[in-house]
């Protein structure tokens, strides 16, 4: 028979006030993305008003200076290359052409000069309007023929002869009707003679599927293919691209706001938040002295004491932000003197340890936040990466094995390119023991060619 029974137990719990959540909620937000919700709040609540900022105004920045010793100076420059003379920043991303050009009007505007007959160059518009944005013909050639009447009367077949005509316009693969057709007519425009190209064909033509399933040896193997010839045709396959109308975008480029400047100052570095990133706001002073007169108003002090919450929650995010920063810059001194082959390793617990908050704030706050420095632009979560034990064991980044393996291939002889175990063993003498499978995978994820496969092209 159960016993009914009374018990006394003391326990602690986290309750998620809204002054909280709104906190950990502004960590996160990237300053594009708290910009549109400030601009949001200030329409709500009237005791918010938005700050002008003077040109002029440059006393109240939160600046924090890191000092050195025995530093090289170096000036201020607003897009320093990196120590192997490439341009950083946003990390090798593909900028979109400003002006913003679509697939149609860069193929008509091919079609213009192509010198066609009147009644062709119709054909040749309504398929170009067919394609769908990855530059593949959307619609059957029945349908365009009747999307044509009664303007002009085409059969298939000759709407079809147009469509060849289309095809041999830029990019290569266009109006394709399937993937085997896009891959077809990019082969078709490589030099005959080019070593591996009829090989490269037949794979397209037959082994379409197997070369899906990625599995190359079992492949290479049925068709009983030398492997030097299989390592070309395939190279020639990979640089097709599968979606060539995506090379053409509308979308205009996109520009980062960093949220913090680094920037050289004597013998240190100046760590500053940078005070456009979001708009500044403040307590509407005429509403505040009206309350305080006497002002009975229950939803002006409800929207008062939101608005104090999010200039508190503001403040906190500032000051996250900038300790955040400060402690980045504090260890990879070396990488904003000397570039990435100097990249220290540093993982979220390093920076949370120093600034005594927990892991989870770091996350949110180094999560869509840039940082300006004399080396580019760059995400704040960029500068943590893992560590791989080095013969004096301290360890080295990984992101600091990938610039060392870009830096050796780059210098290496073209006729005679470094395999993986060379890089292992050349990463070894310089204290970084690595695996040569690690190496594989730090290459390819840098986009970066076997060694064959760079001989190859070299040849060509």
């Amino acid at each position: 028979m159960l016993k009914h029974s009374l018990q006394l137990k003391l326990s602690q719990s986290l309750a998620m006030t809204p002054q909280l959540q709104q906190a950990i909620r502004l960590l996160q937000m990237p300053a594009a993305e708290l910009q549109i919700h400030l601009s949001e709040l200030l329409e709500a609540n009237v005791m918010l008003e938005r700050e002008e900022f003077a040109d002029s105004a440059t006393d109240d920045l939160d600046v924090v200076t890191l000092g050195e010793t025995a530093v090289d100076e170096q000036p201020w420059q607003e897009n320093a290359g990196d120590s192997a003379g490439e341009t950083t920043g946003t990390r090798e991303r593909e900028l979109v052409d400003e002006q913003g050009g679509t697939l149609r009007a860069h193929l008509l505007e091919q079609l213009a000069l192509a010198g066609l007959l009147p009644e062709d160059l119709l054909v040749a518009v309504a398929i170009v309007d067919s394609l769908n944005e990855e530059g593949y013909l959307g619609e059957p050639l029945q349908q365009i023929a009747a999307e044509l009447r009664p303007t002009l009367e085409r059969d298939e077949e000759e709407i079809e002869r147009v469509l060849l005509l289309v095809q041999m316009l830029a990019p290569a693969g266009v109006a394709a009707r399937d993937l085997r057709e896009c891959l077809q007519l990019q082969l078709a425009q490589v030099s005959e003679d080019t070593y591996g190209l009829a090989l490269a064909k037949r794979l397209v033509e037959e082994h379409l599927e197997s070369l899906g399933q990625r599995d190359m040896a079992l492949l290479r193997a049925r068709l009983h293919i030398e492997e030097e010839e299989f390592v070309a045709a395939m190279a020639l396959v990979r640089n097709c691209h599968p979606r060539p109308g995506s090379l053409l975008s509308a979308t205009p480029t996109e520009y980062v706001v960093p949220d913090v400047f680094v920037r050289r100052r004597g013998r240190g570095w100046v760590v500053e938040l940078n005070p456009r990133a979001v708009p500044r706001v403040r307590l509407n002073q005429g509403y505040v002295d009206l309350l305080g007169r006497g002002g009975a108003n229950t939803t002006l002090r409800t929207q008062l004491q939101e608005a104090r919450w999010l200039l508190k929650s503001l403040e906190i995010r500032d000051a996250t932000l900038l300790k955040v920063a400060r402690a980045i810059v504090e260890r990879q001194t070396k990488f904003l003197r000397e570039g990435e082959e100097h990249m220290q390793p540093m993982i979220l617990k390093d920076i949370a340890t120093a600034i005594e908050m927990h892991e989870s704030t770091v996350s949110r706050i180094t999560s869509g936040k840039y940082l300006h420095t004399p080396r580019g632009i760059f995400e704040l979560r960029y500068f943590f990466s893992s560590q791989v034990e080095s013969g004096d064991g301290q360890g080295t980044s990984s992101t600091a094995i990938r610039a060392k393996i870009r830096k050796l291939i780059k210098e290496e002889d073209p006729a005679k390119p470094l395999s993986d175990s060379r890089l292992a063993e050349l990463l070894s003498k310089e204290g970084i023991p690595v695996a040569r499978r690690t190496v594989a995978k730090y290459r390819e994820g840098l986009g970066i060619s076997t060694s064959v496969e760079r001989k190859n092209i070299e040849s060509r």
